[in-house]
């Protein structure tokens, strides 16, 4: 599940939890700004009921607004604020590729080494390097695709567990001739990073990141609960009421997801990046400039980082989805702007939703602009409506995600829109070794998103349902 939410598919509290939390008094943002973001912020989660978003802005390389909207948890009631930890997903995977960056500055390892020089027991060590790691075009397949958590997550495990199951697969494709989001890829540059420094991930990070930068609240959630004070993170079957995500085991986002942080930690971070002022000039040229694949193919995504650009405005983003949590990062370096969103519900696109709506309002930009799976998708859905499932088009993760409570949230909040007006495929792209589609089901007063993951024996691995922007 730890996740980027690439454009493909990226672009909920009822309206009276829907309360500001007192804005800070270093907020300088103009008023009316402020209450765009407001506006915006509130607007999404309105209609997506999302719980909660704490929502940060950097303009002309500074912090200029923070500031929290909704419920951080729901029982007992804890309105959020912008001091609240969230856990940022994926987003994480930054650091990770900005720690192996200062070891190269530091001569302990080089970005064109193959991962056989640390890891020679994974699968074609001697073929990958840690730059094809590092921008998911190394071939290693991704061992946790999925939004939704799954049995074996329940209970702890390693690095090298997870490296000796997955690490061990046979590449999805030879390195360098296909993008393909894998979080494998980033518990390899983790354990690299631990091996060529000496130390754990989190404590390399904390002296030559966290630190330096001021970065003071930022934890491990993957090996430490967030605490009552921060926000709670929440899931949602179909339409069906919120409910508190299952805390995955130990173990299971390492270098890939773990880190959780206030909104303000996260926009520090952001104006190192635009400042380039921790790494070196060359180390942030490695970072932002785009790879290629060995046909020329350009795939808009760095070293942890996607590059991107809208309406002339290059943009370094990231968007990170840990059990509970989903969140987006824009950095705009010509703009000396940013802009984070983090929120605490799973498998929802609120989060980017929210930063596009609120970089193209401040920078005046415009808005951003049927086959035999559909088919199948469509003959599911209906079913899940009825509160019936042909089992045997399911693999066992997911067969275990459709227990009776969810089987029954679906049948109760999807029954009453009667038949899809539209049902339509809108995305499509390869992940993990599977296919991973989006569709737009869209009813007289409702418009849902589904995503499905297919494996290559056609076996449905994901079909979740949520409210759509």
């Amino acid at each position: 599940m730890v996740r980027c939410v690439r454009s493909t598919c990226a672009a909920l509290a009822a309206t009276a939890l829907l309360v500001p939390a007192l804005v800070a008094a270093q907020n300088t943002l103009p008023a009316a700004q402020q209450q765009t973001v407001s506006t915006i912020t509130q607007d999404v989660l309105a209609k997506t009921g999302v719980p909660s978003a704490s929502v940060g802005v950097v303009t002309d390389g500074k912090i200029a607004y923070t500031n929290a909207y909704g419920m951080a948890r729901l029982q007992p009631p804890l309105k959020a604020t912008p001091a609240m930890r969230y856990s940022i997903g994926s987003i994480s995977k930054q650091f990770t590729a900005a720690g192996i960056l200062i070891l190269q500055q530091q001569g302990k390892l080089s970005l064109d080494d193959t991962v056989s020089k640390w890891l020679p027991q994974l699968t074609d060590a001697d073929k990958v390097t840690i730059r094809e790691v590092l921008s998911h075009t190394s071939g290693y397949q991704d061992y946790y695709a999925e939004d939704y958590s799954m049995p074996r997550m329940k209970n702890a495990v390693t690095a090298d567990d997870i490296l000796n199951e997955w690490g061990k697969k046979p590449l999805d494709f030879p390195p360098g001739t296909q993008w393909q989001y894998s979080n494998t890829n980033y518990v390899i540059a983790g354990k690299i990073l631990e091996k060529a420094s000496g130390m754990p991930v989190m404590k390399f990070l904390q002296q030559n990141i966290f630190g330096p930068l001021g970065m003071k609240s930022v934890m491990n959630s993957d090996m430490h609960h967030l605490e009552d004070t921060d926000a709670q993170g929440y899931i949602r079957n179909a339409l069906g009421p919120l409910r508190p995500a299952p805390q995955d085991g130990p173990g299971w986002m390492f270098a890939a997801g773990e880190l959780a942080m206030p909104v303000h930690d996260l926009l520090l971070w952001d104006i190192s990046l635009m400042n380039e002022s921790l790494l070196s000039k060359a180390s942030y040229k490695e970072m932002f400039t785009p790879v290629l694949l060995k046909n020329g193919t350009n795939t808009h995504y760095g070293l942890g980082v996607e590059v991107g650009d809208r309406d002339g405005h290059r943009i370094i983003s990231h968007s990170g989805e840990v059990s509970g949590f989903t969140a987006e990062n824009m950095v705009l370096p010509q703009d000396k702007m940013a802009v984070a969103v983090l929120t605490n519900q799973e498998a929802v696109s609120a989060g980017g939703t929210i930063a596009n709506r609120i970089v193209g309002a401040l920078l005046n930009l415009p808005a951003s602009k049927g086959n035999s799976a559909t088919e199948q998708a469509k003959e599911i859905f209906a079913g899940l409506q009825q509160g019936k499932i042909d089992r045997s088009l399911f693999t066992s993760n997911c067969n275990a995600y459709f227990s009776a409570q969810t089987l029954s949230d679906y049948e109760s909040s999807l029954k009453p829109l009667g038949k899809p007006l539209v049902f339509r495929q809108v995305a499509q792209e390869l992940r993990g070794g599977m296919t991973f589609r989006v569709y737009q089901v869209l009813f007289a007063n409702q418009q849902l998103e589904l995503t499905t993951y297919q494996m290559p024996d056609g076996k449905i691995e994901q079909f979740l349902v949520a409210p759509a922007q």
